[in-house]
Parts: structure tokens; sequence; C-alpha cells
């Protein structure tokens, strides 16, 4: 173990005694806090606390494609609609999907769904700032939030459970929730995933990580890897070097979507633990890499047997397809001279990579991988509807609306609807408003439509664009560096579909609602038994490299996110091998159907004992034991023989326990294990601080 870790977790230990009389109270004040329908926030924020249509079934689906506009709500589809095929004019995606007897004898559904958030983002839930300002656990889970934000939201449609803003797939107390992805995996399915955006933004992440800081990008933090900002964007405790499961980047690694594709290819120049690139280590596992600006390298992807996908072509966002609008004050000029769009010759689209054309790749490779047969998932994002709509941006957002369009039709001309539910949907609503004339209190685009009419678009959230250095944008050429002043809104939004099922969507629902339409269409294990059940298959192996180090082989834990593991000798005494499991994304990130290596890289077994491995299932509590290499044997033979390599020894799941961390009680006898370890280490952050890590595993059995 480092000395990093021992000392995060001595400090733990004294924390988890400091803090553990007052775990209740918090719990209890946000059983005080109500929702309009009289469900305090504790219960909306249960896995499936927060559905309209839970007594609605599913019919069955092999395929399921989504497509999520982010940020575009009703107002940014019609923005795009009226300038770009005029005010009575059609998509052939977007206004297809849902609409009955527009794509044939198949099912419609259109409807509308709530997505307010719990919590009111790190400040008030489960990860706040200590005294030095670094990022700890917080165990009050805050009130009902009416405007989510796209972590939040996508946390929603991806695992049915409603969170906090800034959280990516954990709950409010911090507890990671299986997402469609690792579901999917584990009925052996194949998944993808395809976005605009940098593959580490909020919306992809949710379907490949489980976080408390939607900007813990990489082991680095969210930085090209020539900087470290990590102890300002991640939970100390989620680093890898710190005993966690690791940062977006990595975990997405570990997740192992078939297909994925987008930007963010800087973040992957971080180094991980061992000094390697994030890149090389993907290489190192398989991965088909395509890099930034590699169009060429896109296009000639083919279907590899084990070897999944990761292309990122850009940098960061990639680029709209149009040059960007700029909005600016009342002035009659603008109704004179309206603004047309144009095309921006960064575009990737000009060269054959729009994401119509991201849309229609990732496709063949799904179909063409052999997992098909059982199914797959995909989810496609049209990022920078969001992004350009912060910068008030109207070229930008309606270049975005019309690339998912396209994404859209693509996907039509692929997939058949009578095995395939596609739903087309967004995770918030933004701030542009249609409205009859230029507004003197707020910024305002003028633009000329398809049909000849004009549409005055209103971004009344802000008074101005700045750039980020603080000038003021108005008049400028270009809004692409704004620091994005307008805000989400909450009001609720349009989802539709088509395909087996569609009609589940119909009427009012809410964003958690998506996830178990998604997931039963699947047949994938939507309630908390069924996914525990998961696990049920876990088994551990030993095994001993040439060299004579010692490592363990974790499988079928599926119905885990994060494993904790202790190993001890003969006379019950730990060794130095064993997880952090201060707070719940300490430890070790299951690889969902594959194989979960644990390292025992400093662990030199004595002449003549005999050792126990037991892993736990963080979510699940199944454990799995296995002792090596026997009372009798000899420690550093093998039942192979001598001192080569081979297989020491396995175990499986035996019957389930409590997870690790599950009560107060279970903390405070882990953290004494720790401080009897050698708790005497020098505190280098503050008690009050550590100790909020630690409420948090004991308080959600409290709540």
């Amino acid at each position: 173990m480092s000395k990093h870790k021992a000392l995060t977790g001595a400090i733990a230990a004294l924390a988890s005694v400091a803090t553990l009389g007052a775990l209740a109270a918090p719990a209890l004040a946000a059983d005080t806090t109500y929702s309009p329908n009289g469900k305090p926030v504790s219960e909306l924020a249960k896995h499936g606390g927060a559905q309209r249509i839970a007594a609605i079934g599913n019919k069955k689906a092999k395929n399921v494609v989504l497509f999520l506009g982010d940020g575009m709500g009703d107002s940014e589809i019609t923005v795009a609609r009226d300038y770009l095929k005029g005010a009575n004019g059609h998509f052939d995606g977007l206004d297809a999907v849902g609409q009955p007897g527009a794509l044939g004898d198949v099912q419609a559904g259109t409807g509308q769904y709530t997505t307010f958030s719990v919590g009111n983002g790190s400040k008030d839930s489960a990860v706040g700032k200590d005294d030095d300002g670094k990022l700890v656990a917080n165990p009050n889970p805050g009130k009902l939030t009416p405007v989510t934000d796209s972590s939040a939201s996508g946390s929603s449609w991806a695992t049915g459970t409603k969170t906090y803003n800034n959280a990516v797939d954990v709950d409010i107390y911090g507890n990671p929730q299986l997402n469609l992805f690792e579901l999917a995996k584990a009925a052996g399915k194949a998944t993808g995933n395809v976005t605009t955006a940098e593959i580490q933004d909020a919306t992809p992440a949710v379907l490949e990580s489980h976080s408390s800081e939607r900007a813990c990008y990489g082991p680095q933090g969210k930085t090209d890897g020539t900087s470290n900002n990590a102890s300002k964007q991640c939970l100390i405790n989620q680093l890898k070097e710190n005993g966690g499961i690791g940062s977006i980047s990595e975990q997405l690694l570990d997740t192992r979507a078939d297909v994925t594709i987008g930007g963010g290819a800087k973040y992957f120049n971080q180094l991980d633990e061992n000094g390697n690139t994030l890149w090389q280590q993907a290489a190192d596992r398989g991965f088909q890499t395509v890099k930034s600006g590699d169009v060429d390298g896109f296009k000639n992807l083919t279907y590899k047997d084990g070897q999944p996908v990761l292309a990122l072509l850009g940098d960061g966002n990639l680029p709209t397809q149009f040059n960007p609008s700029v909005a600016t004050k009342q002035d009659a000029a603008k109704d004179e001279n309206p603004t047309v769009c144009t095309t921006n010759a960064k575009w990737l689209g000009n060269q054959g990579a729009s994401l119509a054309d991201f849309t229609d790749k990732a496709l063949d490779l799904l179909q063409a991988n052999p997992k098909s047969e059982k199914g797959f998932f995909l989810q496609v994002e049209g990022a920078s509807i969001d992004k350009q709509d912060h910068n008030a941006n109207a070229c930008g957002q309606i270049g975005e609306t019309d690339d998912l369009d396209k994404a859209i039709s693509a996907a039509l001309k692929k997939v058949d609807l009578s095995d395939t539910l596609i739903i087309v949907t967004a995770d918030h609503a933004h701030t542009s408003q249609i409205v009859e004339s230029q507004p003197y209190y707020a910024l305002s685009t003028v633009l000329k439509n398809a049909d000849g009419s004009k549409t005055t678009i209103s971004y009344g959230t802000s008074e101005k664009n700045l750039y980020s250095d603080g000038q003021d944008t108005e008049g400028a050429a270009d809004s692409s560096k704004a620091q994005g002043n307008m805000s989400h809104t909450g009001t609720q939004l349009r989802i539709a579909a088509s395909g087996p099922g569609a009609s589940r969507v119909d009427g009012l629902t809410d964003q958690t609602d998506n996830f178990y339409t998604i997931a039963g269409a699947l047949g994938l294990a939507t309630d908390t038994t069924s996914q525990n059940n998961l696990s049920n298959g876990g088994k551990v192996t030993v095994n001993k490299d040439k060299d004579g180090k010692y490592s363990a082989a974790v499988t079928g834990f599926n119905g885990d996110a994060v494993l904790s593991y202790q190993l001890v000798d003969n006379a019950s005494k730990k060794v130095v091998a064993e997880s952090n499991t201060s707070t719940p994304l300490s430890g070790v990130r299951v690889a969902t159907a594959a194989t979960t290596s644990i390292s025992f890289a400093d662990f030199t077994p004595a002449e003549g004992a005999s050792y126990t491995l037991t892993v736990n299932g963080r979510q699940s509590g199944k454990s799995a034991s296995v002792s090596f290499p026997s009372a009798s044997g000899s420690a550093d033979k093998t039942p192979n023989g001598g001192n080569g390599s081979g297989t020491v020894a396995q175990g499986t799941v035996k019957e389930p326990t409590a997870p690790l961390g599950k009560t107060g009680a279970t903390v405070l006898g882990l953290a004494l294990m720790v401080l009897a370890l050698g708790a005497g280490a020098m505190v280098v952050r503050s008690v009050k601080a550590v100790a909020a890590e630690l409420t948090l595993a004991a308080i959600r059995d409290v709540a």
C-alpha cells in the first residue's frame, strides 16, 4: 500500500470515530423537505422513487436507440424548424418519430416529461468543499431543485435515480447507481455512445462512469495533461492514486463500450497512476483508437472482434455546423437585415464526419458485432444545442439541431422498427424564446427563415454575453468564446418514440421513467433486487505470474459498480493488500461482463502461511472468498507446481452479505481496523472534512 493510501485510511478512521454520533440528523432534516405531491426528497431520491408510470409495463424490443438533444426544449426545436424548413415545415427525423403513421404501420407515442433534480449541486448535496476548498463528501441531501443540469438529468434517465446537479450516476448520498450500459453489458448486449461533445461531458459520461463531480475528466482533472487540477475537480478518494475507482476517462476504459465516438481527445493525454497516457492505456487494452482530426481513420473503422472503438475526433467539443451568430440589444437594423446562417469551414460534416455520419458508423459497427444477436443500446447526443444556447448563438444551436435531425433520419434507414425502439428527447430546456418583436430588456437575434418570414429569438436570462476575458461580445463576430451566461430552464420536455412499446412515453412522465422504458424494453434488470442478483455468479481467482507476483481476477459481479476486498493471513491479520472503503467511490471499478483485475504487487507471502482473499460487491452485498495456497501447503507453490505461474485458487459467491460501508457500525469497524494498522500518520486534511466522507456511507442506511 502506498503512503498516500495508508494516510487516507488513517484519517478516515479518526474521522469516523469523531462523527458517528451525529449521523442521523442530516437524513431527518431531508425528510422534512417535501415535494408538491407529498413525497419527501429522500423518497424521490430513491431508485425509481420519482416514476410517474411505475405500473405501466413494457413491450420488448431487441434494440433501443436514444437520441438526445442537449438543451433541446420545444422552443429550440421550433427555432430550428422555422429557420430551416419554414413555420409550416417538417423535420424528416425529429418530427417523424412519435408521429402516428409517419413511419409506416408502427407504434408511436409522444408526451412530455418532468426533469427536476434533488439537492442544490455540490454545495448542499453529496459533495461539498472543506475549509481548505478541497472536495469532500457532504451528507446533506438538500432540497428539490426545479432546474436540472445535464449530469443530474442524464443520471436520471441512465439509472432511474434522481440526484443532485453535478452528479454522475451516484445518488444524493454518493452511492453509485447501475446505468443502462452496465445493465446491457450484463445481459450480453452491444453498447454504443455517440456525441458531438467531449466524451467526458455529462450526457455521454452517465453511460460510462460514476462520479461525484462531473468535471472529474481524468486523473489530472480537467486538463490536457500539461497540468493537474484534480484536487479541485475530483473528490480526492475517487482518484485511483488514493484507492478510488478513477476519473470519468479511466472508467470509460473500464466500461469498455463497444463503440465510443465524440470529442475530448486531449484529456486522454493525461497520465494514469503508472505514468502512461490514457491513449496508451486504451491501446494496451485492445481499443481501436482514432485521435483528433483523423477523419480518414474514422471512416475506415470496421468491426474487429475484441477491439472496441474509441474515436475522439476533436480535442474538445466538436465544431458546430454553422458559424456563430451574436445576440445583441434591441436595434431596428436587425429587422431590416435579418441573420442568415453560414456553414462553418471547421465543421467535420464537411469531411463526412457529421453526427449523422457518426450514427451511421456506430450502427454499422454494432450490427456487425455478434453481441447484437441479443440486441444493442445506442445513445446519440446532439450536444451543442445546449452549449450554443448558453452563448445566445442562434445559428450554432440551429445547426446542431439540424445535425441531430439528420442523425435520426440516418438511423431510420438502418434499423427495423418492428424490433427497434427509437426515442427522441432532451435532458433539459433552455433559454431561447420565440417572441413577437425584439425586447428592450434582453438580447435577441432576428433570423430570415426558409419560407421568407422572420423569427425573433430572445435570450433573456442574462444581460449580456461575455468573452472569457470579461469583454462584452456585443457586435463581435465570434461568440464561441462566450462563457455561456444564458441559463437552463425548468420546463417539461418533449419525448417521442416509435417502435415496440413507444406508447409508454405518452402523457406526462418523469425523466426517470425513461430508464424504465429503455431497460424494460431490452429486458434488463430494473429493480434493486434483480440488479443485486446479477452478482450471484461472482467468482474470484487468485493467480501467480512467472515473477512470483500475485493478482486476482474477478468476474460475474455484474450487479455492482464497485468492489472492495480484504486479504488476510491464517491468523486473520490484514496484509498490505487492501482496498480503501472510506467513501462509496473508493474501491475497484467493476469491468461489467469482463474481468476485473486486482494487483497485489506489494504482497510477498510468508513461508508456510495461508491467506484468504474476500471480494465484496459494494452495491449487491454479495461476497466471494478464496483461500490459498492451502492450510497445509507452502506459500510459494501453485497447483501447477513449483514457483511457476498459474491459477492458485478460485472462489465463488456463496450467499449475500451486507455491503461494506452500509451502516455506521460497519464503517466504524472498518475504520478501527485501519486505525489499528497505523493511524499515527500525520494529518494533512481536516478531520472535519474527512468525517463528512465517512458520514456519507453510514447515512444512506439511516435515510
